[in-house]
């Protein structure tokens, strides 16, 4: 009756149901597999530990998560100042040893200049003699001197403003 209401024989109709049943019991191997799976992962993830232990866990995890982001907030608020600060300290030397008197001798008089990072500083020139040791120091201001500057003078300045390239 099938076969003349549809044209097609049973034969086929059994065959490919046979089909569909052998493909849809293969996926649901498939399936138990990775439930099988997900479950060992799941036990795995929960042994020795009730919901509790795990809520606790979870909170105290977000607690250090917290404390670490205001050290972190801290630490970059002091850095900011320590780099306002170092913005005025002396970052750059020039020093240049050199003989005053020439019948002296040993190159114990000498000339240092110390510049910020916008090259203000001071030049101070130590000048030692027979008399006794005298010192001088000269304003800089931008890389540059109101005064005018000895040889040595302006070697250290020179020595100073290439120093932290």
């Amino acid at each position: 009756m099938i076969e003349q209401y549809l044209g097609i024989s049973t034969d086929y109709i059994v065959i490919g149901l046979a089909a569909v049943i052998l493909i849809l019991f293969i996926l649901m191997i498939v399936a138990l597999v990775k439930i099988g799976k997900l479950k060992k992962r799941y036990t795995s993830f929960m042994r020795g530990k009730n919901g509790k232990s795990l809520e606790e866990t979870l909170i105290k995890k977000l607690n250090e998560i917290e404390e670490l982001t205001e050290a972190n907030a801290s630490n970059e608020r002091k850095i900011e100042t320590m780099q306002k600060k170092l913005s005025f300290a002396f970052t750059k030397f020039g020093l240049v040893k050199y003989d005053a008197l020439e019948e002296l001798g040993g190159k114990l008089s000498y000339t240092l200049c110390m510049l910020n990072e916008s090259n203000d500083g001071y030049i101070i020139n130590v000048v030692h003699s027979r008399e006794g040791c005298y010192n001088y120091t000269k304003e800089i201001i931008d890389g540059n001197s109101i005064v005018t500057l000895s040889g040595e003078e302006e070697e250290a300045l020179e020595k100073a403003l290439s120093s932290n390239k």
